[in-house]
């Protein structure tokens, strides 16, 4: 007990010690020439580390957008369509189990309101479909419509996939590495600074020292000398693990290729239905020339 309360007041006493010395340094009580310098690859790789870190932090601002669904959703849509939408499918399959039970078609299940997809894809969808309904799928437009609502629930149900690819492949391994790895090495350069300063500090008190207490500040100046030397080959190797590790290229390239997935498949969606469009299109004008005719 006695030996854990001395090593306890131990690096109490240290932490003041080098807290003191920190506060000499930055007002310039200290001459240069006692301040212990660092190798000149460490502090590169300390500003290597504080550019990766900056780097994590930037992006992960921006693309941890793909965790919230409705990051292109109109914002005044958030109680409308989507809630709107549930209730009108809900009540139309009450209506057809009530009024179809004799007719020789599929009767649809009454389902309750569910929540609907919140992506400019899905409102977008779910808008041409209420539309189609009101002006009815056998009208050159409601039939128009109803390609075009196809098509975007196709395309929205792909941007969940692409935000769910993004999250796995990029979002946590980059989240990760921020909080672990690069906060690792960070601990580790902390730790360096402590040494340095308690070192120099070290210095100082060998310096003051009473001819009694020489040699006991000697020994703790050489402790203090080895123990900055082993961390700062520590952190170096943590610093390096860090910098030379392939892992974010191969996130970024992850994200990269759900993204492309995504836009793909929604060319693909939106191709597919082009050609049908235009076919209303001509026929809906040639309806028209006709009406005009007559």
């Amino acid at each position: 007990m006695d030996k854990f309360m001395n090593l306890t007041n131990f690096n109490s006493n240290k932490s003041i010690f080098n807290q003191l010395q920190a506060a000499r340094e930055k007002f310039g009580a200290v001459d240069e020439a006692d301040i212990t310098t660092l190798p000149n690859d460490y502090i590169e790789l300390e500003n290597k580390l504080d550019a990766l870190e900056s780097v994590h932090k930037h992006m992960l601002k921006v693309t941890k957008v793909y965790e919230n669904e409705s990051y292109d959703y109109p914002h005044q849509l958030h109680n409308t369509i989507s809630e709107q939408s549930g209730q009108m499918w809900h009540s139309f399959s009450s209506f057809a189990n009530n009024n179809l039970k004799n007719v020789n078609i599929p009767i649809p299940q009454s389902t309750a309101p569910v929540p609907q997809p919140k992506t400019l894809s899905h409102a977008l969808s779910r808008a041409a479909a209420t539309s189609a309904l009101e002006i009815g799928e056998n009208d050159h437009l409601g039939n128009a419509l109803t390609k075009f609502a196809l098509a975007h629930d196709k395309i929205g149900n792909g941007r969940l996939v692409q935000d769910n690819d993004i999250l796995i492949g990029y979002l946590q391994p980059w989240q990760t590495t921020l909080n672990t790895s690069i906060q690792l090495a960070k601990n580790a350069r902390n730790q360096v600074k402590n040494s340095r300063l308690w070192l120099d500090s070290c210095k100082q008190g060998l310096k003051t020292a009473s001819p009694q207490k020489v040699e006991q500040a000697r020994l703790e100046m050489e402790s203090a000398e080895d123990k900055l030397v082993t961390q700062t080959e520590t952190a170096i190797s943590l610093m390096k693990n860090v910098l030379e590790n392939p892992e974010p290229l191969t996130s970024l390239n992850k994200l990269v290729k759900a993204q492309i997935s995504y836009h793909s498949a929604s060319v693909d969606a939106l191709s597919a239905i082009q050609g049908d469009l235009e076919e209303i299109q001509r026929s809906a004008e040639d309806d028209f020339k006709k009406s005009r005719d007559s």
